[in-house]
C-alpha cells in the first residue's frame, strides 16, 4: 500500500521528489511556486528596513520562451531609503574569497547587461537571488550563458545568493567538487554535499569580494543564513521553512511515495542511501502503526545502515 503525506516527510530537501522532478521533469512548477513564497517572505521580513524584495525574469534560460534572455533575478531586494554606507559580508559555513571560488579571469569588457538591473524610480537594487534549474547547470550552453550573467552582476556590486537543490548536476562553480566525483580530478574544495547555498558579496569590489557556501546533506534542515543588505543593515532568512510550505501548499508530495524507493537511487551516495532508507523506515512505520502522517518529519534511527534499513522496509511492507 502506497504511503503518501501532503506534509513533506524529510527535515529538509525531499529526496524523492528532487529525484523524480531530475528524472522525469516537473521542475518547473516548484520553481515557479517557490520563488513566490522566497520573495513574498523575504517582503515580510525587509519592509521595516526600507527593502522590498520582488519576483524578477530569471537570468537562467528558459527556452520556452526567447523573450527570457535577458539577464533578471529570480528575487530581486531594491533599497527604498538610499543611499546607504557599503557593507561587509555575512558569516557562513565556508567563507573564501570570490575570486577564490569563481575561478575565472576578469574582463575590462564592458558588462552591458548591467544596466538592466537600473530602475525608473529611487529604488537601487541590491541583492540577487537564483534558484538553480536542471537545464542551466552542468556544460551547456544555456549553463555558460547563466555563468557569465551571474559573473556580470557580481561585477556589478549585487550581492548574489544561489539555490542549488540539484544533485545529480555539478556545481556551478568549478573550484567545488561534484556531489557525483569524478575520479582523477583535483578541486579545490573537496567537500561534496547533495545540496548548497552559496552567498556571494562582492563588495567592496570583485577582487575583494567575499563567498560563503553553505553545504547541506541529505535529510538536513535547510540553513537559516544572514543575507548582507546595504551599510550594516541585514536580513536573518530560514530557507528550511518557505521550503516546507511551497511543498505543503502545493501538495507537491502528492506525488511521493514512501514504500518506495526514489527514482535513481543509485545515484546517491552510500551514506545518503541509508539516511533515505531510514526516513522511508521511519515514515512506513508511522503509517503501519496508524500514526497520522502529517504530524510528521518523524525520528529516524540513526544507527541503522543501509542494508539493515532496506531489510526492515520489506518487512513493513
Amino acid at each position: 500500500m502506497a504511503v503518501r503525506s501532503v506534509r513533506n516527510q524529510y527535515l529538509g530537501i525531499n529526496a524523492h521528489l528532487h529525484s523524480l522532478w531530475q528524472g522525469q521533469g516537473g521542475w518547473g512548477d516548484f520553481h515557479a511556486r517557490h520563488i513566490v513564497h522566497l520573495a513574498d517572505t523575504l517582503s515580510a521580513q525587509l519592509e521595516s528596513l526600507g527593502y522590498v524584495a520582488r519576483v524578477e525574469e530569471s537570468v537562467q534560460i528558459r527556452r520556452l520562451d526567447d523573450n527570457t534572455l535577458s539577464p533578471r533575478a529570480d528575487v530581486l531586494i531594491y533599497d527604498t531609503k538610499p543611499p546607504r554606507e557599503t557593507g561587509s559580508a555575512a558569516p557562513g559555513a565556508l567563507t573564501l574569497s570570490l575570486l577564490e571560488l569563481v575561478a575565472e579571469p576578469l574582463s575590462d569588457k564592458p558588462f552591458r547587461a548591467v544596466a538592466i538591473y537600473s530602475v525608473a524610480r529611487s529604488e537601487r537594487p541590491v541583492a540577487w537571488l537564483e534558484l538553480l534549474s536542471p537545464t542551466n547547470k552542468g556544460a551547456s550552453a544555456d549553463a555558460d550563458a547563466y555563468r557569465s550573467k551571474r559573473m556580470q552582476l557580481m561585477v556589478g556590486g549585487l550581492v548574489f545568493i544561489e539555490l542549488d537543490y540539484l544533485h545529480e548536476s555539478p556545481p556551478s562553480f568549478p573550484t567545488i567538487r561534484p556531489y557525483a566525483m569524478r575520479n582523477g580530478k583535483h578541486y579545490r574544495f573537496d567537500q561534496s554535499y547533495p545540496y548548497r547555498i552559496a552567498l556571494i558579496d562582492p563588495r567592496p569590489r570583485l577582487e575583494l569580494g567575499r563567498a560563503h557556501l553553505e553545504g547541506i546533506d541529505l535529510d538536513q534542515p535547510l540553513p537559516t543564513l544572514e543575507i548582507p543588505l546595504e551599510g550594516a543593515d541585514h536580513v536573518s532568512f530560514d530557507f528550511n521553512t518557505v521550503y516546507h510550505k511551497t511543498l505543503t501548499e502545493g501538495r507537491l508530495t502528492r506525488d511521493v511515495d514512501y514504500s518506495q524507493l526514489p527514482l535513481n537511487f543509485d545515484r546517491y551516495s552510500p551514506d545518503d542511501q541509508a539516511r533515505i532508507a531510514r526516513r522511508m523506515l521511519a515514515t512506513c512505520a508511522m503509517a503501519a502503526r496508524g500514526d497520522d502522517l502529517e504530524a510528521g518529519p518523524f525520528a529516524v534511527d540513526a544507527t541503522l545502515g543501509l542494508d539493515e534499513a532496506l531489510e526492515r522496509l520489506k518487512m513493513t511492507a
